[in-house]
């Protein structure tokens, strides 16, 4: 079972069908086949800003940030949850940076979160990129 929490205010019409698919996609791809959840956050530029100079100390926007519940669990004393679903964290994406970048290369902005999701689900699984 994969559970996507899906959070977004109403100015941020978003199609919850097109997250959730591209996350079971990209599970599937990876050949991940147990139970987790992860969840999505559809949000403005103030918050990205935000959370971008809190945690990468970047004072500036961002499309897609991402923040692992797991990251570090080879040394961590905390236990696996006793239902044993994966909790890998949170994916949160910035709906105006989605709309400036889909007008850029010509995309719907469905599919540019699309894109935006699946960057920070591989991030989750531990993908990174310089």
């Amino acid at each position: 079972m994969v559970n996507v929490l899906i959070k977004s205010e109403s100015r941020y019409p978003v199609s919850r069908k097109t997250i959730k698919e591209t996350v079971e996609r990209v599970l599937v791809e990876k050949k991940i086949k147990r139970d987790l959840e992860v969840s999505v956050n559809i949000a403005g530029d103030r918050l990205m800003r935000g959370l971008n100079k809190k945690y990468r100390n970047l004072d500036e926007t961002t499309d897609v940030l991402s923040f692992s519940l797991s990251e570090s669990r080879e040394n961590s004393q905390f236990v696996d949850a006793p239902d044993n679903i994966l909790r890998l964290g949170d994916i949160i994406v910035s709906y105006p940076q989605a709309v400036v970048e889909a007008m850029d290369e010509e995309k719907l902005v469905d599919v540019k979160i699309g894109e935006l999701v699946e960057h920070g689900l591989l991030h989750l699984l531990g993908e990174h990129h310089e």
